[in-house]
């Protein structure tokens, strides 16, 4: 997998911005908002290199009516039972809990990988409802590395399809009731695209 590295995400070392004055917010329906800040972690690539080639990626399946099929993607989870597998990530998180301490109240916790190696690879539309999410206000961070992709947003039900490209560095992330109010998916592409490392911090219970 060969990724084209970004001009604007040029660092000697790997560093965070802070969130606080950058980040943007917008408002979307039914009490859901989305954070987004590009950049966020500068010196990204040399963070999704040492991922690409250190993570223990895992190819997983899926019942699909009579078949079974791959999903589209290799993933890697962390609970929060035990550390994170790159400094950079314990520091991410951290960053997070403390931006986000008075509207969530409480700390992230896990840490989900995703690796979508090229177009092709995707998820389908979906909100993080396994747990306190289907009932509860709650987020959902996501730093992203690699290529850009589009994450698109709809709401439950259908309507306007909202989309933020993110990668190299960028920080998406969802919150208010956007995990049961709203869908959300990484979509396949026919366009040539670089593979993109996506990092999922959540709340406990929340997934």
């Amino acid at each position: 997998m060969a990724l084209q590295g970004s001009l604007l995400d040029l660092a000697d070392a790997p560093a965070f911005r802070p969130i606080g004055p950058s980040v943007r917010r917008m408002t979307l329906t039914r009490g859901a908002w989305v954070d987004h800040l590009p950049g966020w972690l500068g010196g990204s690539e040399l963070l999704f290199d040492a991922l690409l080639r250190e993570i223990p990626w895992r190819a997983e399946t899926r019942q699909m009516y009579d078949s079974v099929v791959a999903v589209p993607r290799l993933t890697c989870t962390y609970d929060g039972s035990a550390g994170l597998p790159h400094p950079l990530l314990s520091d991410a998180r951290r960053l997070l809990s403390g931006h986000y301490a008075a509207e969530l109240g409480e700390p992230f916790v896990s840490a989900g990988l995703c690796l979508y190696r090229d177009g092709a690879d995707s998820v389908a539309w979906h909100g993080d409802t396994i747990g306190r999410g289907s009932t509860q206000d709650t987020m959902v961070a996501i730093l992203s590395l690699g290529a850009p992709r589009a994450l698109s947003l709809r709401p439950v039900g259908g309507g306007d399809i909202v989309r933020v490209e993110v990668g190299h560095g960028d920080l998406l992330v969802m919150g208010g009731s956007c995990q049961r109010t709203w869908e959300h998916a990484v979509l396949k592409t026919a366009r040539p695209v670089g593979p993109r490392i996506s990092i999922q911090f959540r709340p406990k219970g929340v997934w």
